[in-house]
């Protein structure tokens, strides 16, 4: 059994999400300890809990701790079953961090999987945004051969949740990833949104406009999507995304009680330039959810990352742990070699 420290680095959830996919993928039995022991409140949150009950239900395993609160998990897994998910979450819990666990789960079953969400949040703190989930590391994982798509039927915010989304997960083969010239530049895609709360005060088109404040200056050419939605409390995100010839780089930012909308635009625009002059291929935010999908290709991958973060470095020790291979980082670039 794979013995995994919660608190390691980061010592977040990522380890916990890490660590249950690649268990079920490898068939490797795990034991999670400490987990996310540095935190307000440690131990497992409502997400956590439907995230790794839901991967032991796709694949036919025995999880032992799952509890809210738990600190530590058991968990062994048997054969990957395809089977389609409902997934209540009767809080905020993040839907993307959910998906970050379900994913490479599914891309091994033997068919098609719908996992529908009722409940939870498209749109939380200390989680990517839904668009930045389906834009850029969707975009992403298509290049390597992954097919998910995502169907919004409800938008949720914190702190009630209330989201209803469809994702539909195919099985893919997938391939290395050599990502080190980001192309020509083409454009920058903004999507702003924000709740029917939000609609009279402007919200999504104020967040634009704070981030041509900034972006507009240098006259790159830009596609604006402004959108409203009904939602069972007020919230509002913006997503930027500079799109190249062979990549994406994303950023996002959420509306906060108290902050002018258009430095919500104005802070994602300055967070987008500086992953622009990173010259890198992927952003700092997708570096680290990328790596795990490299090490399920059995070859040879290379990228170069804006930053190499404690997530990133966290991540590369869980998966080293269950994948027979071995990360090299130099500078920005990460490479990833199987053992032979």
């Amino acid at each position: 059994m794979i013995e995994i420290d919660g608190s390691y680095l980061e010592g977040g959830g990522q380890i916990l999400r890490t660590a249950v996919s690649l268990s079920a993928i490898t068939k490797k039995p795990c034991r999670i300890f400490n987990i996310r022991k540095g935190r307000e409140n440690p131990g497992l949150a409502y997400q956590h809990l439907v995230g790794i009950q839901a991967v032991a239900r796709l694949s036919n395993g025995k999880l032992k701790g799952d509890f809210l609160g738990s600190e530590e998990i058991e968990f062994c897994p048997g054969e990957i079953q395809a089977q389609n998910l409902n997934l209540k979450i009767d809080t905020a819990g993040s839907i993307t961090l959910i998906l970050q666990t379900l994913i490479p789960v599914v891309l091994f079953s033997p068919a098609i999987i719908k996992i529908v969400f009722n409940g939870g949040a498209t749109e939380t703190f200390f989680s990517p945004t839904i668009d930045h989930f389906r834009y850029v590391f969707l975009k992403v994982l298509e290049i390597m051969g992954g097919r998910v798509e995502i169907n919004i039927l409800k938008r949720g915010y914190y702190p009630e949740g209330g989201a209803q989304v469809v994702a539909t997960v195919y099985p893919s083969k997938l391939k290395p990833l050599n990502l080190v010239e980001r192309g020509e530049f083409q454009k920058i895609i903004a999507i702003s949104g924000a709740s029917d709360f939000l609609k009279e005060k402007k919200v999504a088109e104020r967040q634009i406009f704070g981030a041509k404040e900034v972006l507009g200056k240098l006259k790159l050419p830009m596609e604006e999507t402004v959108e409203y939605y009904q939602s069972q409390c007020p919230g509002s995100q913006i997503c930027l995304i500079a799109k190249y010839e062979n990549t994406v780089l994303g950023v996002d930012n959420l509306g906060k009680l108290g902050k002018r909308s258009e430095e919500v635009g104005k802070e994602a625009a300055l967070e987008l330039l500086k992953e622009e002059r990173s010259s890198a291929c992927l952003d700092k935010y997708l570096a680290d959810q990328i790596l795990l999908y490299l090490a399920l290709t059995g070859a040879k991958s290379k990228i170069t990352v804006s930053e190499i973060t404690t997530h990133c470095k966290t991540n590369i020790w869980v998966i080293e742990k269950f994948i027979e291979g071995k990360f090299k980082v130099e500078n920005n670039c990460i490479y990833w070699e199987p053992f032979i």
